[in-house]
């Protein structure tokens, strides 16, 4: 009983790590777990009754238990049939395919996470880099919608900055879920990003089998009451510009949508704008085919670059906000009443037909956000200068004909936010800004536009373009 056991030290480590593991894994996990659910369940409480929002069950329901949802859907199960013929692939092979995708796709939303850090993350840094406002609203419509309506926020997209924007102003209203591009599986952003209840997308993926995932998940989503926010663009403008549509999810939405269902199906337009854009030259840039495209070694740098030239001018006082950003909220397009009004029914409808279709309610939606995108001091006088980007133009002509492109556009219902509620206050920031950029340069009390930088003015003026080219022909000119 008393004797001595020897046991190499390979072993006594081996032991050891084995304990080490069945006492985290039966012990400590549990328990770390029971209080991360119970800090989870009180802000969602607290969340219910502050704000009066109804966070779905949907979008609580744990990630495995969605994930398995997915895979055994009947119409993913008969999309891996089909492939395995197709193909001629062993089902097991393409079955750890199909729960590779679902573990890509599904997002494992974390209330704590979304509401603590999230909100208060996304407040701090919109703020600190903007002056952030809420511009129109309009409130009756959104006020009317069924609380029972899966809701879908359609977005121009501007910046990666449209994300935190966005989703700090619903944050008192609703817990968006994005679709997010590849940029986004980056390691660690994607386990935040995930816990935030985004969703994972590959852009132009050509698997019959992903894509079939994919809409799944969003049908899913969507008939589960998860309010969405979605960029019909598909990606950042690289010129300013409002971009055609891309319908792949708004299509994935509509050809499962059952107007006699539970869930009606909302869109929302938002138009935001921002006096400036942190990647515009970046977009700039892919403009030109020439130019060599630069790897992430080279974003990571320019991005070193960006917060140490912004740290130094800090330190010596010299640092500004940039600028106004502002987010307009339009009415609301309730899918039920559309398809009575237009006498369409998306389930019904062939490949070719359900095609017009959607493209019909992506133009209609596209229409929407171009009239609810918020016209901004820069944006402002970008368009005034573009109209004689090569001529000196003193301030007071700067104004006088920015106060008439700003009542032409008021007089066809743009949205035009003006500071102070003072339109001479607006034209002056716009053209602070401008100027601190070197874009604009004065001089004896001309502004002229600065040799070269010609593009990065058009950029802004482009962002309201779409509500200019939209003015009387004689008015515009005028």
């Amino acid at each position: 009983m008393g004797a001595t056991v020897t046991m190499p030290m390979w072993l006594v480590v081996a032991l050891g790590c084995l304990s080490a593991a069945a006492v985290l894994q039966f012990f400590l996990l549990p328990g770390v777990r029971w209080f991360f659910r119970r800090k989870m369940n009180r802000v969602i409480d607290e969340v219910n009754t502050r704000f009066n929002i109804e966070i779905p069950e949907f979008k609580v329901t744990r990630r495995q238990v969605l994930i398995d949802r997915l895979f055994h859907d009947e119409k993913v199960q008969a999309a891996v049939a089909q492939y395995c013929a197709a193909q001629q692939l062993p089902r097991s092979e393409v079955l750890r395919r199909v729960d590779r995708y679902a573990r890509e796709i599904v997002p494992s939303f974390n209330a704590y996470a979304y509401f603590r850090w999230g909100y208060r993350i996304a407040k701090y840094y919109a703020r600190w880099l903007y002056r952030v406002r809420l511009g129109y609203t309009d409130g009756a419509a959104l006020a009317a919608i069924n609380p029972h309506s899966s809701v879908v926020f359609v977005m121009n997209h501007r910046s990666n900055m449209d994300y935190v924007l966005v989703a700090f102003l619903a944050a008192e209203r609703t817990a968006l879920s994005y679709a997010v591009g590849e940029w986004a599986r980056i390691w660690p952003l994607h386990s935040l990003i995930r816990s935030m209840g985004a969703y994972f997308v590959r852009r132009n993926s050509g698997d019959a089998l992903y894509r079939t995932v994919l809409q799944r998940y969003v049908q899913m989503a969507t008939e589960g009451g998860v309010p969405q926010a979605v960029y019909p663009e598909g990606g950042l403008s690289n010129d300013g510009r409002l971009r055609a549509p891309r319908l792949g999810l708004l299509d994935y939405m509509l050809r499962a949508f059952n107007p006699q269902g539970g869930r009606d199906l909302v869109f929302i337009p938002v138009g935001i704008n921002y006096d400036r854009v942190l990647e515009d030259r970046t977009l700039l840039r892919k403009l030109d085919a020439t130019l060599p495209r630069r790897g992430f070694a080279a974003a990571m740098v320019t991005l070193a670059s960006f917060f140490a030239r912004n740290a130094w001018l800090m330190a010596t006082g010299r640092w500004y906000r940039y600028g106004y950003a502002c987010v307009n909220f339009g009415r609301p397009l309730s899918m039920r009443d559309y398809v009575a009004r237009e006498g369409v029914d998306f389930r019904a409808l062939d490949e070719a037909a359900r095609h017009r279709a959607v493209q019909a309610v992506g133009q209609t939606l596209m229409h929407a956000i171009r009239d609810v995108i918020p016209v901004l001091p820069v944006s402002l006088v970008a368009t005034v200068l573009m109209r004689g980007w090569d001529m000196a133009h003193s301030e007071i002509d700067l104004k006088t004909k920015a106060y008439e492109i700003v009542r032409q556009l008021e007089g066809a219902g743009a949205h035009v936010y003006v500071p102070r509620s003072d339109l001479d206050y607006a034209i002056g920031v716009g053209l602070r800004m401008l100027t601190l950029r070197n874009i604009v340069r004065e001089q004896d009390g001309l502004y002229r536009v600065v040799a070269g930088e010609r593009l990065l003015l058009e950029y802004y003026a482009n962002a309201i373009a779409p509500l200019v080219d939209a003015l009387p022909a004689a008015r515009r000119e005028r």
